[in-house]
């Protein structure tokens, strides 16, 4: 496979930057606090657990809990993975086989394009426009069909832009996959954040049979270190071939991070009100500095998750610009070319408490 640039580059920059303006995740917990939400039931299995092997399949009790997510379907429905990366690698290589035809939406976190090109799969990429607001264009999408179309793959809240899906968007692309037959991977990880919280959109993995809706607790919980991600599907077989290969990857996740993650899902309420008034409270600050710095500045102000895609306006290139800024006040901002899209754009994240005094240090090194 190529090179994963987005991770690679920050592997490079993210644990030596101080100030971090392109984070893709909510504001995270102390552990502490995750176990002083603990029930008493909660407490006694967190104090008495075993350092041992878990289930495959994931915690019954966790899966339950995730199941809550879902209407309609049960723990049965729900696979667990050492994050949602993992769940990407092992769906994505279940479904798809040499020949098949695939739709991904771009820009995308590379391995929802990358997997199924490494399948030998014959890859349409449909790019999400800005003069369209990002949206999906279910139009381009009807016609990149084909007969051996066996897969769409889509990302909403979406990963850069903070677009959303909208519930009449998705049935329509439902409709479209059930007349084709075909598969529909649907990338959700940022569901429930973001200024709408997007709840009017039914996860896709409960609106058509091969659906499969990817979660995690990294991003709109705010616990990527749990590394506890999960699938939701319909098709019980499709899960177990899933299961199948994650044999050869984690086998199954840590114990600590189920039971952690158990907690954390009971009490889903509290947290994403607090991470969903973080970006409430950092949207504002950044409608104001888009006002102010409107000649340099633009974007589609983002409808989900925690993250946005701006526009460079300067002549200069945007890589340039992230590296100077880097450079000169140490603040990390994520260039357009990590997600190969040639645009002069810049992904910015406002999930976080800090982001306030990054965009500080931004504007110093706007004003100098």
């Amino acid at each position: 496979m190529n090179v994963f640039k987005l991770e690679e580059y920050l592997t490079k920059y993210e644990f030596s930057s101080q100030y971090l303006l392109c984070c893709s995740d909510a504001e995270s917990f102390k552990m502490s606090t995750i176990i002083e939400m603990a029930t008493a039931e909660e407490h006694k299995m967190w104090d008495n657990l075993s350092l041992q092997y878990t289930e495959p399949y994931g915690h019954p009790l966790l899966r339950q809990k995730i199941s809550e997510l879902y209407p309609g379907l049960s723990y049965e429905n729900i696979l667990c993975f050492a994050g949602a990366e993992e769940g990407i690698f092992c769906a994505l290589s279940c479904l798809i086989q040499k020949n098949d035809h695939v739709i991904t939406l771009t820009p995308c976190y590379q391995s929802l394009l990358e997997i199924p090109k490494s399948k030998s799969a014959d890859v349409t990429e449909i790019e999400l426009q800005e003069e369209n607001n990002w949206q999906i264009d279910l139009d381009l999408i009807r016609k990149a069909i084909k007969p051996n179309t066996k897969c769409i793959v889509i990302n909403f809240p979406h990963n850069p832009t903070g677009q959303i899906i909208e519930e009449n968007q998705l049935k329509s692309l439902i409709e479209l996959c059930e007349h084709h037959d075909i598969w529909l991977f649907s990338d959700e990880v940022y569901r429930l954040l973001g200024p709408s919280k997007n709840e009017g959109t039914t996860p896709a993995a409960c609106l058509w049979s091969k659906g499969l809706s990817l979660g995690v607790m990294s991003k709109s919980f705010g616990m990527p270190g749990l590394r506890i991600g999960w699938i939701a599907c319909q098709n019980k077989t499709m899960l177990h071939q899933m299961k199948l290969m994650k044999d050869y990857l984690s086998i199954c996740n840590s114990a600590p991070s189920e039971i952690l993650s158990l907690i954390a899902l009971t009490h889903r309420e509290e947290i994403l009100k607090r991470n969903n008034k973080i970006v409430s409270d950092n949207l504002k600050i950044l409608d104001q500095f888009f006002l102010e710095y409107h000649h340099l500045f633009e974007w589609v102000r983002p409808k989900g998750g925690c993250v946005g895609f701006v526009k460079y306006k300067s002549p200069e290139s945007v890589d340039s610009f992230c590296d100077r800024l880097l450079k000169k006040k140490n603040v990390l901002l994520l260039p357009a070319s990590v997600y190969d899209y040639h645009g002069n754009h810049f992904r910015i994240g406002f999930g976080r408490k800090n982001m306030p005094e990054c965009l500080d240090r931004l504007k110093e090194f706007l004003n100098d």
